[in-house]
């Protein structure tokens, strides 16, 4: 492939996560099996906040959107990783590439500023739990969730434009299991330094901007934790906080290893390793992580399970 014109690039050939034949088949099983976790768990989360109007609060509409998100990010790149094991068809389409990109950027933005819309009603919730029905009202919620998803398709339109305006010239093989910025950045045969300068500037401006709201409801909170005189409560706000603490660290721990590091010290094999985690590992452990801890939602999801019974129980009985 020696072309002058980027868009004359018809097609990308992933190289995916390893060559060796004999990886082939158990990998596949093991990513079906995670996407599989990935998809009954966000879409099953989806489904009981939607059925039980105990859910019906700010804390669970920011989990179902979060679960809509993570369920939307691992089926941008999880299907064709898949596909890849099984028929060894490794190639992507221009568009498809671009498409990839989109979504998964978009997808993953949305995740970070969710993430700092839940900081944000946690903290509301412990430190003004009597004016927390006043504050956050479903318009403030609504708000929240609109701009989160505003900020990520944006951000995403912006390096998505950013990258495929640049010429690729050279070699179609992009050294990675799916359409990521870093890797596209190094086949061009165009100047990237001011595509690396985006990058850095709007991934480090919408991380550290989701990260500083984080970190100051965090804070608040604890504050607010030290000041309470009963143990008890101080047992309930950390038992309130738990499980989005838990997301954000493994979230944004990745996120900066991967992104926020300059081109010359990435290691392929580092960095697929990290993007198989927060791409495939994150989207399933996000159901686990909130329901495993969650009362609520045990309750709801056994009196899903139990109504299912009692309703194909009286369909047997009838038939």
């Amino acid at each position: 492939y020696n072309m002058e014109n980027g868009s004359e690039v018809k097609e990308f050939i992933l190289v995916g996560l390893t060559d060796a034949p004999e990886l082939q088949m158990p990998l596949f099983i093991m990513f079906t099996v995670i996407y599989l976790i990935t998809l009954v768990g966000n879409l099953g989360m989806v489904v009981i906040i939607f059925w039980d109007s105990r859910l019906h609060t700010p804390m669970y509409f920011f989990l179902s959107n979060l679960s809509l998100v993570d369920f939307g990010y691992s089926t941008a790149i999880t299907p064709k990783v898949m596909a890849g094991f099984l028929m060894g068809n490794k190639i992507i389409s221009y568009n498809g590439c671009a498409a990839q990109m989109f979504f998964f950027v978009a997808f993953a933005t949305v995740e970070s500023y969710l993430l700092a819309s839940m900081a944000y009603d946690r903290q509301v919730a412990v430190c003004k739990p009597l004016h927390y029905s006043t504050s956050m009202t479903s318009g403030v919620c609504a708000a929240l969730v609109i701009g989160s998803y505003f900020c990520g398709f944006l951000n995403s339109s912006i390096h998505t434009a950013d990258t495929f305006s640049l010429h690729f010239c050279g070699s179609n093989v992009v050294p990675h299991f799916f359409c990521d910025i870093p890797p596209l950045l190094v086949l061009s045969c165009s100047d990237t330094h001011v595509s690396e300068l985006v990058v850095f500037f709007v991934v480090g401006f919408n991380v550290f901007f989701a990260i500083f709201i984080i970190l100051m409801s965090y804070l608040l909170i604890f504050i607010a934790i030290l000041r309470m005189r009963s143990a008890e409560g101080r047992q309930k706000a950390f038992s309130i906080c738990a499980s989005h603490l838990t997301a954000v660290s493994i979230f944004y721990g990745t996120i900066i290893f991967m992104y926020l590091q300059p081109s010359s010290s990435h290691s392929m094999d580092t960095d697929k390793m990290a993007s198989v985690f927060y791409t495939m590992i994150i989207p399933m452990l996000n159901p686990l992580i909130y329901s495993l801890r969650n009362k609520e939602v045990k309750g709801a999801f056994r009196k899903v399970v139990e109504g299912t019974k009692s309703s194909v129980g009286l369909q047997l009985y009838f038939l």
